[in-house]
């Protein structure tokens, strides 16, 4: 009777010990995206008031690793929900969450490929610029 109490008394040990390590990490990736949250918000704010044009990009950066540590809290979650409920509500969560770092990750390829057609646009323009002074250059040396 002995052998199976001590049974007992180590898995309650241990279901309260991953319980206390799970809710911890839970709570520290909550913080985490928290955090990642307001920086990019701020930041956010800041870029928007220099007029910076990867403002958007940078934001929707900062709320997809936002979401990312969220989803992982979700994630962790779901190792310690008993009720079926619990782990219903949990997994629309994590689609939820899943969703939307989706589409964030959308408008950020979206965002990259629009700078990157603006920064090709700029220096197609320059190098534009510059084959016509040096043509301007040398009509200039060719007619004196």
């Amino acid at each position: 009777m002995s052998s199976v109490s001590a049974v007992e008394t180590f898995e309650n040990f241990m279901e309260e010990l991953l319980n206390l390590l799970v809710s911890n990490a839970i709570h520290l990736f909550e913080l985490v995206g928290v955090i990642v949250l307001i920086v990019a918000g701020i930041r956010g704010v800041i870029n928007y008031i220099k007029h910076d044009p990867m403002v958007r990009l940078n934001l929707a950066k900062g709320m997809a690793l936002c979401l990312e540590f969220k989803l992982g809290s979700e994630i962790l979650r779901t190792v310690i929900v008993r009720d079926l409920s619990e782990i219903a509500i949990v997994g629309a969560i994590i689609l939820l969450r899943a969703a939307l770092t989706f589409l964030l990750h959308w408008e950020i390829k979206n965002e990259e490929a629009e700078a990157e057609a603006n920064l090709n646009k700029e220096v197609r323009e320059l190098k534009s610029q510059q084959i016509s002074e040096q043509q301007e250059e040398l009509d200039d040396r060719n007619e004196n």
